[in-house]
């Protein structure tokens, strides 16, 4: 039995016209294709049929409709964090072969001709500086800031669409720049201040307000209000409080919400009133001048916010 089954698996795996239909040992037509160790395999019995099958599908990926009509067979994937979409070609800094011999001198001089035209060809008129300057500054603050990739590209996209509609002229790069990161960061829910995005960028905080009014108006950016409950989690772990010290802040945040004690106050202000309850409720109290410093908000802000919480909310606080 062992020998006629080992002799139709290497028929099968050398004869591409036998059929996988059904399993040799027990018969069953439950047959699973794994595509991560790409063989064949008896969904019953556990028989490994046929192993080391060529992937006939295509080996690029497409996000959008774009992307599927173009149907590109190679190299990295379009990104908007780059002036020309990352599809320029590079020419390595290192004057070596694909083989890793260097080269010779007067391909040296050739290469390095070849760099200079590169980069001239790259960034050629006004416009592609001042979008190859934008997108570097909305690189650098991301990584400053600790930003994912999602945020960046959708910062990148509200920037594009601010230079489309002629919405740069008489304006800062700067501003606009971290204006356009503010609103990727609220339009992907991941909450930054704008006191933060000013340290990280080259302006102030009111040149940023002043530019994110302005393109969110021209733009038509319509976004939901902070919650305070997406502060709660990076507070928490600044001031190191344990889950259930967040757990219980957030409840305090929904019961507030719920009889609209959060509308026209700070979100930031809100979290940090909300964590420093529940920090003195568990036992893990923290000083109001530590809530105030990591939600950057006064702690006259933080106390007028938690003793409205305590009393509408009817909370027992031994402060």
């Amino acid at each position: 039995m062992v020998k006629s089954e080992s002799r139709l698996a290497s028929k099968s795996d050398s004869d591409p016209e036998v059929k996988l239909d059904k399993c040799p040992r027990c018969g069953s037509r439950n047959i699973v294709r794994d595509y991560q160790k790409s063989s064949f395999v008896c969904g019953d019995c556990g028989r490994i049929i046929k192993e080391g099958i060529k992937d006939l599908g295509p080996e690029w990926r497409a996000f959008n409709q774009e992307q599927r009509e173009d149907r590109s067979r190679g190299g990295a994937p379009m990104t908007y964090t780059i002036h020309d979409k990352g599809l320029s070609t590079k020419i390595d800094w290192r004057n070596r072969d694909g083989k890793g011999k260097s080269l010779s001198p007067q391909r040296r001089t050739q290469m390095y001709r070849l760099r200079k035209w590169q980069r001239r060809a790259r960034v050629s008129n006004a416009d592609e500086r001042n979008l190859a300057y934008a997108l570097s500054e909305l690189d650098r603050m991301s990584s400053h800031l600790g930003l994912s990739r999602n945020v960046r590209e959708s910062a990148s996209v509200i920037y594009r669409e601010a230079v489309d509609k002629s919405l740069i002229r008489g304006r800062s790069i700067e501003g606009v720049s971290s204006a356009a990161l503010y609103a990727g960061c609220r339009k992907c829910q991941v909450p930054r201040t704008l006191e933060e995005i000013a340290e990280a960028s080259r302006v102030d905080k009111k040149e940023i307000s002043r530019s994110y009014r302005f393109i969110s108006r021209e733009l038509d950016i319509h976004l939901e209000p902070t919650n305070p409950i997406s502060y709660v989690s990076r507070f928490g772990s600044e001031l190191g409080i344990s889950g259930e010290a967040q757990t219980r802040a957030i409840e305090f945040i929904k019961r507030a919400q719920e009889k609209k004690l959060t509308s026209g106050r700070g979100p930031t202000g809100i979290a940090a009133a909300a964590i420093y309850v529940a920090s003195v409720m568990v036992g893990e109290r923290r000083t109001q001048r530590e809530t105030a410093e990591v939600a950057n908000v006064t702690e006259v802000t933080v106390r007028n916010r938690y003793k409205e919480l305590v009393e509408e909310l009817d909370l027992d606080l031994d402060i």
